[in-house]
């Protein structure tokens, strides 16, 4: 199958897909632990303490390569999301703030973390982040676009795709901006992005699908319909023993054919993204991704 008739059939049919991952043995024994043990968790401590239960909880929010890094963690909780200066805002990277949106001990306290319906709702993030997963053993492509259409929506800003080596990974494949070897501007970066991918696209149901489809064609363009596509782009691991700094992995693969068209986006003659530049977005990702 190519990877957008692949994607296709997932995305919609994905209740049946969400159903049959979360009944999966392994996914099934990590929420049900999950379920029974959150409620005795009362605080950011308590949480990166019980290493099963920040394990699921950061691969739920697509931060599992940072299980290590427990003062970060503990820095994004207790600064909570509502003031400006919070690190989860800081961050700009979505799946920061709503980790600290999520698991906000210090502004709503412990119940609005270990209720039944904020339960249900990491579970769910959880099952859809393992059925993201298990589409990636057959075609990272595919999980890409599942990863691309369930989490752009949430990205107010283009240094929320920088931040975020899978979005922009999917944004670098389907305008074919080059390997990371020029400028470390971050706003003329930023700038750039904004001008290719407006918000707007973004939260607009149609507009991201077919930006996705858009991705799965360039995808299969580039690297071929073929299983595992190794020598393509892959998506940020969540395993830290297994995963190379987001800045190469991501960048590494992309297609640079239509680099030149962009010239006069980015304001001169060099290439529109560095390592030095990724690894400055990413700087507090270092200990896992």
């Amino acid at each position: 199958m190519t990877t957008t008739s692949q994607f296709l059939t997932v995305s919609q049919n994905l209740s049946r897909y969400q159903t049959m991952t979360g009944a999966e043995p392994g996914v099934k024994t990590a929420s049900q632990y999950y379920a029974a043990n959150i409620g005795k968790v009362t605080s950011a401590a308590d949480l990166v303490n019980n290493y099963r239960l920040l394990s699921y909880a950061l691969d739920a929010f697509g931060l599992g390569t940072f299980i290590n890094d427990k003062a970060l963690i503990t820095q994004v909780i207790n600064g909570g999301v509502t003031s400006s200066k919070a690190l989860a805002n800081t961050l700009n990277d979505s799946r920061w703030f709503a980790f600290a949106k999520a698991f906000d001990f210090t502004e709503k306290g412990a119940a609005s973390v270990t209720s039944s319906t904020a339960v249900a709702a990491t579970t769910h993030s959880y099952v859809e982040s393992q059925l993201e997963s298990d589409q990636g053993q057959q075609s990272p492509g595919v999980q890409l676009a599942l990863y691309f259409q369930r989490v752009a929506p949430t990205v107010t800003s283009a240094y929320g795709i920088l931040a975020d080596p899978n979005l922009l990974g999917v944004v670098q494949t389907v305008f074919g901006l080059p390997p990371a070897v020029g400028s470390t501007n971050i706003d003329q970066q930023a700038n750039t992005i904004s001008k290719l991918v407006p918000m707007s696209t973004l939260s607009d149901p149609t507009k991201l699908q077919n930006l996705t489809e858009r991705f799965t064609a360039m995808y299969d363009l580039t690297y071929g319909p073929t299983s595992n596509n190794p020598n393509g782009l892959s998506v940020a691991s969540n395993d830290p023993a297994n995963a190379p700094s987001g800045a190469s992995t991501v960048l590494a693969g992309v297609i640079s054919s239509n680099g030149g068209a962009l010239a006069g986006l980015s304001g001169g003659g060099g290439s529109l993204f560095s390592d030095q530049l990724m690894l400055s977005l990413q700087g507090l990702q270092l200990g896992g991704l």
